[in-house]
């Protein structure tokens, strides 16, 4: 680390809730539990039918573990009850509404009132201020605006963290770039693949990404791997940490990842109580240290509450670092919608990218395509992949024979690997898409 990094890692004021000690902390995850589950049974339809059936009442949450008696919350759940059966509050007091694009659905929607947006931009502002940022630094926020809840969350939190934003949205690349060169922003906020995509264009343009004014970047969005984080702070020769996530609990903002360690995202405990469960039974909630789905409950929202939300990131819960009272989540290793099942081997994306940027003359730049050719009863997964600009045909293929070795050497299934021209698959500008699903529909 730098001494540039350090200073800007000692020089922060933490909010109270920050330093608590984890007794402190789950005393007022207790008191606030308790008040959140009697808030969505009185308030929420949906909840009290699921309690109801279920058998179990706000009352019989007495302590933490208590917590394992009540029903999930599921993204089915929120399309059920679309738009507004979800909010707790009436109309007039939603200051906003988010929506998820429903490209596999209905859309789900998401409400806040004034205190649950003052609420999530202090936590966004924590996230930052964890990773690097300080006040009066200009932060560059490519993440999208619009009903995604990215774009203003990450804006609003470097506002209260008191940072002057340049509210640039995703796409774009080519006025990114002129951006970046002429406004000179200290800090990035953008999905991992899409800084990628701002990096390859800076480079094609003859521009060094090494060079520019950028310090930190804040990614977030989608799950990235320390092989990535690797690329990124080599190429653009900046400090690059996690923010955590997702409409239906908040938002950017729930957990964050720390500059001086970068070891995973701390959870903000105080306002989210998380759970892990076995992504196999989800009646068994397993203990710290163990992989499984990532559950999580709100602890203060007004408008939308949330109780044990199923979120199908998979993760880990383990013990605070630079926020010793906070647990961090382990990196998220895919999504259980995510995952692909390859004659009965499960595979995730991560994997891959894992793998490949292992191999010198592989780029970042995968697509994952699975088939079944006629006449076939097995799955084929084609691995379309770049290779690097100076890599000759020949480098290719042994690159090739390579990753497709270490698939089946790490994960366990054999696929075939194609590796292509640089610039030839289609780039990130906002969440990138993995998975093609060339299969014939049933």
């Amino acid at each position: 680390m730098t001494q540039e990094t350090v200073a800007a890692t000692t020089d922060a004021v933490l909010d109270r809730e920050e330093t608590m000690s984890r007794d402190e902390l789950e005393a007022l995850q207790l008191s606030r539990l308790q008040h959140t589950v009697a808030y969505a049974y009185d308030r929420v339809p949906l909840y009290k039918r699921k309690f109801d059936e279920t058998g179990v009442h706000p009352t019989d949450l007495r302590e933490l573990s208590d917590l394992g008696k009540f029903p999930f919350t599921t993204k089915e759940d929120l399309r059920l009850e679309y738009p507004f059966g979800m909010f707790a509050v009436p109309q007039h007091e939603v200051a906003r509404i988010h929506a998820s694009s429903g490209t596999t659905g209905r859309a789900t929607v998401v409400g806040y009132t004034k205190k649950d947006l003052a609420d999530w931009a202090k936590l966004v502002a924590r996230c930052l201020r964890m990773a690097g940022v300080r006040p009066g630094m200009k932060v560059h926020n490519a993440y999208g605006y619009g009903l995604f809840t990215g774009g203003m969350g990450a804006h609003a939190g470097a506002e209260a963290l008191g940072c002057t934003v340049i509210p640039i949205s995703g796409g774009q690349t080519e006025r990114q770039i002129t951006l970046i060169q002429d406004f000179k922003p200290d800090a990035i906020l953008a999905t991992p693949t899409y800084l990628l995509t701002i990096a390859d264009a800076m480079a094609k343009q003859g521009i060094d990404p090494a060079s520019t004014s950028l310090k930190y970047a804040v990614l977030g969005a989608e799950p990235w791997t320390e092989e990535m984080r690797h690329e990124l702070e080599v190429m653009m020769n900046i400090k690059a940490c996690d923010i955590y996530g997702l409409s239906e609990v908040m938002g950017p903002g729930v957990a964050g990842e720390a500059v001086e360690t970068q070891d995973g995202s701390h959870i903000w405990e105080d306002h989210f109580r998380p759970e892990i469960i076995d992504a196999f039974d989800s009646s068994i909630v397993l203990g710290d240290g163990e992989p499984g789905e990532l559950v999580f409950t709100s602890l203060t929202k007004e408008a939308l509450p949330i109780i044990r939300y199923r979120t199908k990131d998979l993760s880990r819960l383990l013990p605070g670092t630079a926020r010793p009272a906070h647990r961090r989540m382990g990196r998220i290793t895919g999504r259980s919608d995510d995952m692909i099942i390859l004659r009965g081997v499960n595979l995730f994306p991560s994997q891959i990218e894992e793998i490949a940027l292992r191999i010198p003359e592989l780029s970042p730049h995968f697509q994952l395509e699975l088939s079944r050719p006629e006449g076939q009863r097995m799955d084929q997964l084609t691995v379309k992949i770049e290779r690097r600009e100076s890599v000759t045909v020949e480098g290719s293929a042994a690159a090739a024979r390579t990753l497709q070795q270490q698939i089946k050497i790490h994960v366990g299934s054999s696929c075939t690997v194609d590796v292509v021209d640089p610039g030839s698959l289609e780039r990130s500008n906002g969440k990138l898409r993995r998975i093609y699903d060339m299969r014939p529909k049933a």
